[in-house]
């Protein structure tokens, strides 16, 4: 899945920015790694590329807008804005992502959602922690250095004026977060809901911890190992809200109620849970204050405590009728869910080859050696599905075909019809928008004394203004919506388009996993044919 991570930064120096991208830095202490000979040492792959800075570099076309416009000159300004997409790892061998097509989809991004303001788009090939996600770095001087057309994120004026500074509010991320789940949607990519919270919220800061305590556990263990001492028994370290997190796991597994949870379970690990307008926080021993679900994660909140005391519930029934439990929670068996749709299956069945007409076309013995063990282990692969499956009939596997394709037709029939009323609303934000910016223009045109002079002075604008009444008269809107409430909108079908694209694809892998089936029983039964063709012609 891609994710997109926002860092502003007060440093007036931007060529640190431009530095860090092209030279390696030490992960913990951010600062260059140096050669023997004390000199900076380049970064081996990227991709990296400027916008809006003319023939100069981007720290020289920064400093000379700042000074043009008298700002980002005091010490407690915010400089620059560092977004970071990192694009899933499995995007690479499933989807042929490579670093010039993410630095393609960077561009695009960057051009759509940051225009007028000066960037440096670079694209690395790895991540810090070596996971193979290639990420796409995008630092934008804060400064705008030209008049844009207003975007949904935007809710002042000055946001769309040169000289003026971008501001990244809770909104505006939020409306980055869907774009990012768009683009990938259109690229065909692995993506999550970036809208819905994670069910394990880690901050930054949290994560650096971790990291930094893992390496100084690591550095204890392996002292102890070279010393001959006895290694500390934790070889995974554990931040305080990863301890907190386990703890509440816990507890939720097994209470049925608010009360037997926060009164009776959590009290066994210490920790005291605390309810206010509608949210639980947790408050551990050694804290003064409590740390609130929404930081540790969905998984943590009201909604799914509430879900996690009813399943109990239930199912302490269930076992007091001597009923089947459930096999497992709700959340457990969403994750396993999630993981059959995303997690590449290995050693799954192939169709098998016809090897006879390879070696009429030339092929030696040792491909038809190879190709007759290849296809025994298909056969074998395919014979074990079928029973795993319960198939008892090729009438029964065309079925199980049939209704996997239908259901790959109504997921993608739903996916158009989501991205059809997306592209609308998006239309209607963008025409509601030209309306208001151009709507001062038209209303000067009541008042002007010369009409033809004022309408030829601004014509682009009453043109564009015109054409906004027009397209409203076509389509029938009388009163003109919010636009936060039409991005709202937007957001909620971003996230069901998410989800039904997870459908999307599960149906479209179980259909050619059925059509490999159907074709390796097709041909397994042409072979036990012709075998009894050739015994009875030796009879």
């Amino acid at each position: 899945m891609a994710t997109i991570k926002h860092i502003s930064s007060k440093n007036a120096d931007y060529g640190a920015a431009e530095q860090y991208l092209t030279f390696e830095h030490d992960e913990f202490t951010m600062k260059p790694v140096l050669d023997e000979n004390g000199r900076l040492i380049p970064r081996t792959d990227y991709y990296m590329e400027t916008l809006n800075c003319g023939n100069e570099d981007f720290a020289l076309s920064c400093i000379r807008a700042n000074m043009k416009y008298g700002k980002n000159n005091q010490r407690e300004d915010i400089k620059s804005h560092h977004y970071i997409i990192s694009f899933d790892p499995r995007d690479v061998p499933d989807n042929g992502l490579t670093v010039d097509k993410a630095q393609q989809l960077g561009l695009a991004y960057c051009k759509e959602h940051f225009p007028g303001h000066q960037a440096i788009v670079c694209t690395h090939p790895d991540g810090h922690n070596h996971s193979g996600n290639i990420h796409v770095h995008i630092v934008i001087n804060s400064l705008r250095i030209a008049e844009v057309e207003r975007k949904p994120y935007m809710d002042r004026p000055s946001d769309t004026r040169a000289g003026a500074k971008h501001r990244c509010t809770a909104a505006a991320f939020r409306y980055f977060r869907s774009e990012v789940m768009e683009m990938c949607h259109r690229a065909g990519l692995h993506q999550i809901d970036l809208l819905s919270g994670s069910k394990d919220k880690v901050t930054e800061r949290e994560y650096w911890a971790k990291k930094q305590g893992q390496r100084q556990l690591d550095k204890e263990i392996a002292a102890a190992a070279a010393t001959g001492k006895t290694p500390p028994r934790q070889t995974k370290f554990e931040t305080d809200k990863d301890r907190l997190r386990q703890s509440v796991r816990a507890a939720l597994t097994k209470a049925k109620s608010f009360e037997e949870f926060s009164s009776v379970l959590m009290q066994e690990y210490g920790i005291e849970v605390k309810e206010s307008r509608g949210r639980y926080s947790y408050l551990t021993p050694d804290r003064t204050k409590p740390i609130t679900a929404r930081k540790l994660g969905t998984d943590f909140d009201k909604t799914a405590a509430l879900a996690a005391f009813a399943e109990n519930a239930a199912r302490a029934t269930q076992t007091e009728k001597g009923r089947q439990e459930y096999p497992d929670s709700i959340s457990a068996r969403l994750q396993r869910h999630k993981a059959a749709i995303s997690t590449p299956k290995r050693d799954a069945i192939q169709g098998m080859v016809d090897f006879q007409k390879k070696m009429s076309e030339g092929k030696g013995k040792g491909y038809e050696n190879w190709a007759k063990i290849y296809n025994l282990k298909q056969a074998a692969k395919t014979v074990n599905f079928l029973s795993e499956h319960g198939f008892t009939s090729p009438e029964e596997l065309e079925a199980a075909l049939q209704e996997a394709a239908a259901a790959f037709d109504t997921a993608g029939s739903r996916l158009k019809e989501l991205e059809r009323r997306i592209a609308v609303n998006r239309e209607l934000i963008r025409q509601i928008t030209v309306y208001r910016q151009t709507k001062p223009a038209h209303d000067g045109l009541k008042a002007a004394k010369k009409p033809e002079q004022y309408w030829e002075q601004h014509r682009p604008d009453l043109a564009r203004h015109e054409a906004a009444v027009r397209y409203f008269r076509e389509h029938g809107i009388k009163k003109l919506p919010a636009v936060p409430k039409l991005q709202a909108e937007n957001e909620a079908l971003i996230s069901e388009k998410n989800a039904i694209y997870g459908t999307y694809r599960e149906q479209k892998a179980k259909i050619t996993e059925l059509q490999k089936v159907k074709s390796n029983l097709s041909t397994i039964f042409h072979q036990e044919q012709t075998k009894e063709k050739r015994q009875e012609f030796d009879r």
